[in-house]
């Protein structure tokens, strides 16, 4: 506690900064933005843009760059954006940018910030095209949690062949996430042709009684292979929980690596017997 106090004492960092290393979390006038939830649960703290203001959007934005190193931002709209952006660059001037429209996405880095690198791939699969956005969000946050990410699209049932084609390249990923609307058969399809979890995606795409998502839900719910399923649209989740699944087989490779060298180093060891 003392060299926080005497680092803000001596302008190296500012409050919230000062604040978010003592309480975990940084106060601002747009709420509180949890600077401590990636090394609490391993998931970076999500702002969601919808429902707030640009100016409580940016103002998050910023505390995050500021506090955590990243601020990544969901559901934003392109003239949000534009104005997070600037509102970073302005307190942070070598922050690096990236911003997506299709995915409604938009991340922030400070220039000392490091991503998360892990020896580990999520699959992300759409049944169609018009799931791409919501896919593209799960997509991202599980690339920013540090899992390599590998995207195949447009493999809905209407022709099972398309992802049968395509079913060698999921084998060997970490986790799956499958994103489709209209009925949502897809997910029970993969399930049932791969090893790893696998995380329906149910998306808003369809219409008529089982329209807005409401029918890919109840397959994801109702499947005969084992699926895991969250809700409609929710991009973020599922990638969180891919993000999850791939730091703990990260995590198991690095010590099955790590075991495997000593026991070859122990071999390569000249005997004296």
């Amino acid at each position: 506690m003392r060299e926080v106090l005497e680092s803000l004492a001596a302008g190296e960092i500012g409050v919230h900064e000062a604040e978010s290393r003592l309480a975990g979390y940084a106060t601002t006038d747009a709420g509180r933005f949890d600077a401590a939830r990636e090394t609490r649960r391993g998931i970076p703290e999500a702002i969601l843009a919808e429902g707030k203001t640009p100016a409580e959007t940016a103002e998050l934005a910023r505390t995050a760059v500021e506090t955590a190193g990243r601020a990544v931002v969901t559901r934003i709209e392109p003239g949000v954006a534009e104005s997070v952006a600037e509102t970073v660059i302005a307190a942070v001037p070598d922050a690096d940018i990236e911003h997506d429209d299709r995915t409604r996405t938009f991340v922030a880095r400070a220039p000392e910030f490091d991503r998360p690198t892990l020896d580990a791939r999520v699959s992300v699969i759409t049944g169609g095209t018009s799931d791409a956005p919501v896919a593209g969000e799960a997509a991202i946050i599980a690339r920013e949690i540090g899992a390599e990410i590998e995207l195949i699209e447009d493999v809905g049932v209407a022709s099972l062949v398309r992802i049968v084609d395509q079913i060698d390249r999921v084998r060997g990923a970490a986790a799956v996430i499958v994103a489709a609307g209209r009925e949502g058969a897809l997910p029970t399809v993969v399930a049932g042709l791969v090893d790893a979890p696998v995380i329906a995606l149910p998306v808003s795409t369809g219409y008529g009684v089982g329209g807005d998502g409401e029918a890919a839900l109840h397959g994801a719910l109702q499947s005969c292979t084992v699926v895991s399923a969250v809700n409609v649209d929710a991009g973020f989740v599922a990638g969180a929980q891919a993000g999850l699944i791939a730091r703990g087989v990260g995590a198991a490779r690095e010590r099955n690596g790590e075991e495997t060298g000593t026991e070859a180093d122990d071999e390569n060891e000249p005997s004296d017997r």
